[in-house]
C-alpha cells in the first residue's frame, strides 16, 4: 500500500513537471496532495502508537533493552517509507504553492499595469487631494471662528441689551 501511494506520488510529479495546469486544476490537485498528506500522518501516528505499546509491553520482560531496540527498529522499518513518502509529497506541494503564488502574482502585475486601474489610481489620488484641501479649508475657517468669537461675543451683548 504505502509503495503504491509513493509510485503514485513520484509518478505524479514526473508527469506534473512537464505540464502547466490551470489554476483551478492545480488547486484541485494541492487539495489531493493535501489528503495524501493526511493519509500519511495518519499512518505516521499509529506506527507511533504500534511503537509505544510495544515498548509498553517490553517493560513486561525480563530483557528490556533487547525488546527495546527491536520495537525501535520495527518502528524504523514502518516510518522510513512513510518519511521518503512525505518528502517527495512536500516537494511537489512546494512546487504546486509556487506555481500558483506565480500565477495570482502575474495576474496582479496585469491588474496594476492595466488602464482601468490606472485610470481608478489616478481618480483616487484627485479625489484624495480634494478630500485634504476641504478639510485644510474646514480647519482654516474654524481656526477663524475661533478667533472671531471673542468679537461676535461682544456684538452679542450689545445688540441684547435689555434696560
Amino acid at each position: 500500500m504505502r509503495n503504491r501511494v509513493f509510485c503514485g506520488i513520484l509518478l505524479w510529479s514526473c508527469g506534473f513537471s512537464a505540464q502547466v495546469l490551470a489554476t483551478p486544476e492545480e488547486e484541485a490537485q494541492l487539495v489531493r496532495l493535501d489528503q495524501i498528506n493526511h493519509d500519511l500522518e495518519l499512518q505516521r501516528e499509529w506506527a507511533k502508537y504500534r511503537w509505544g505499546t510495544a515498548v509498553t509491553e517490553c517493560y513486561q520482560h525480563y530483557f528490556v533493552g533487547h525488546c527495546l531496540s527491536n520495537a525501535r527498529a520495527r518502528y524504523r522499518q514502518e516510518i522510513d517509507p512513510i518519511q521518503e513518502q512525505e518528502v517527495a509529497l512536500h516537494a511537489d506541494q512546494r512546487t504546486l504553492r509556487a506555481s500558483l503564488k506565480d500565477q495570482d502574482d502575474a495576474k496582479r502585475a496585469a491588474d496594476r499595469a492595466s488602464p482601468e486601474k490606472a485610470a481608478e489610481r489616478a481618480k483616487n489620488q484627485s479625489d484624495y487631494e480634494q478630500k485634504q484641501k476641504d478639510a485644510a479649508a474646514r480647519a482654516a475657517d474654524l481656526e477663524q471662528r475661533r478667533k472671531d468669537a471673542p468679537k461676535r461675543s461682544q456684538e452679542n451683548k450689545a445688540g441684547t441689551q435689555l434696560d
